[in-house]
């Protein structure tokens, strides 16, 4: 393993793999490393359908496969390990990967994602991929016709619950308070729509179900003297409830937004700090599909070779 590298990619996925593929490809002689979820969120998905260029689909694990393959083709360098810090402050940059080793940079390439909230029960994790997701774009289609539960009470929430009701038969909306956090265009959506039900004051205990999500447990008014203990029959529940950003290693040099996204200059993959790029789901609250990105992945490389050769490096 070298130990000075030109670019150096902190993170896989779709947009970390994507950018090994092109920085490979530009002679860069990329080192990417892949975090504490190889692959990335995808890998938790069980059927990826809206990624161009698979019509019959392809499981999450297979399709970063394929990617990092693609990468490892034209000479990226692919390591297992996460980096645990970064030293931003003079140039070349530095990143300690597990505590240990440092790896000294002259661009750095951030695709570290973010990470969907979930509540905490122990039925997310028995029901992964039979049932529970934190994506209604990614996994919507499969419940055409179906009953479902979102968890949320804020604006993605009511987009996702707004989003499955053009697929999904019935949508449940289940809401800890007694009103909704969204924005009043998107309540007034929710609400004026006939295949939405939103449970206020509701609740999840837990999920049952012999092959996959059948049901929810909720409580109703939690605490108070007239709780009340309900079950609902679905058969998708979504987690609507934020994202983290993986981005707490970075806050002491990189422009963040308040909820700890990466601020980058659009529409180029730069951050405030030169010859450090971000792509993915760390620096983009709005879209954090796969395909977005990749195409993310492929800007940063892209800032990174020009960033370089200007620099002459």
């Amino acid at each position: 393993m070298r130990d000075k590298v030109r670019c150096l990619i902190i993170g896989s996925g779709p947009a970390g793999y994507t950018a090994a593929i092109y920085a490979a490809r530009a002679n860069l002689e990329p080192m990417l490393f892949e975090g504490l979820q190889p692959g990335g969120q995808l890998t938790t998905t069980t059927e990826v359908e809206n990624f161009p260029g698979y019509p019959e689909g392809i499981t999450g694990t297979e399709m970063m496969e394929d990617l990092k393959n693609q990468a490892a083709r034209y000479g990226a360098e692919i390591f297992p390990g996460r980096a645990t810090s970064v030293d931003f402050s003079e140039k070349p940059y530095k990143v300690t990967i597990d505590g240990e080793k440092t790896i000294v940079a002259d661009s750095v390439i951030i695709c570290t994602g973010a990470t969907a909230k979930y509540l905490g029960l122990p039925d997310e994790d028995k029901y992964a991929g039979q049932g529970v997701s934190a994506c209604a774009t990614c996994d919507g289609f499969f419940y055409r016709k179906k009953t479902v539960a979102v968890v949320g009470g804020g604006d993605t929430a009511c987009e996702e619950a707004t989003y499955l009701s053009g697929l999904a038969d019935k949508v449940y909306m289940i809401v800890r308070k007694d009103h909704l956090r969204a924005s009043q265009i998107m309540q007034e959506r929710v609400l004026s729509n006939p295949k939405i039900e939103v449970l206020f004051e509701h609740n999840t205990l837990g999920l049952f179900g012999e092959n996959g999500v059948e049901g929810a447990h909720l409580v109703k008014r939690m605490g108070k003297a007239d709780e009340e203990k309900v079950d609902i029959a679905i058969d998708g529940f979504f987690l609507a409830i934020g994202h983290t950003p993986n981005t707490d290693i970075f806050k002491d040099y990189i422009d963040l937004d308040e909820t700890g996204y990466i601020n980058i200059q659009h529409p180029t993959s730069k951050t405030n700090v030169e010859g450090v790029f971000a792509a993915g789901d760390v620096a983009d609250t709005l879209y954090r599909q796969a395909v977005t990105a990749a195409g993310m992945g492929c800007r940063a490389a892209m800032d990174a070779e020009r960033y370089l050769s200007e620099q002459g490096l």
